[in-house]
């Protein structure tokens, strides 16, 4: 269930984003957080993926972030769908070769190491909460609504 929520999730950001034109994708319509833009909710997320499964789960903390957090500037919002796409796969593949009870490879000093099954259950829920700044951002950006 974990994985088949977070896919549908996933797949669901780029149904938000379908026929946006780039400053639409750009543009920042909450006051007190310019940074809060279709393009960076997008570029926010393929960096979460790769954080949690890459950089914690398998312990690749030299890996360098696929796309600049919140504000990716010079990256056109196809090839950010594409690259948060990308990301996903990895995912995928990391979740699909280790047991649900496996433990992460790498914490923050002082927070205890956590399972597969944990961090999924994280990535529902923070892709679920950035569905929720998508779909306002969309319907304040040209009133579409729904999946």
């Amino acid at each position: 269930m974990l994985t088949q929520w977070l896919d549908w999730q996933r797949a669901t950001v780029r149904a938000k984003c379908t026929g946006l034109d780039e400053a639409s994708a750009r543009r920042a319509l909450v006051v007190t957080s310019p940074s809060l833009t279709i393009a960076g909710v997008v570029a926010h997320l393929t960096n979460v993926e790769h954080h949690w499964l890459v950089r914690s789960f398998l312990g690749e903390a030299a890996a360098p972030d696929p796309t600049p957090d919140w504000q990716p500037t010079d990256i056109a919002l196809p090839d950010l769908l594409d690259a948060y796409d990308r990301q996903c796969e990895i995912s995928r593949a990391v979740a699909d070769a280790h047991e649900l009870d496996a433990l992460e490879r790498s914490a923050p000093p002082g927070l205890p190491l956590v399972t597969l099954r944990w961090i999924l259950g994280h990535l529902v829920h923070e892709t679920a909460r950035h569905l929720g700044h998508l779909d306002l951002l969309r319907e304040l950006t040209d009133g579409e609504r729904g999946y």
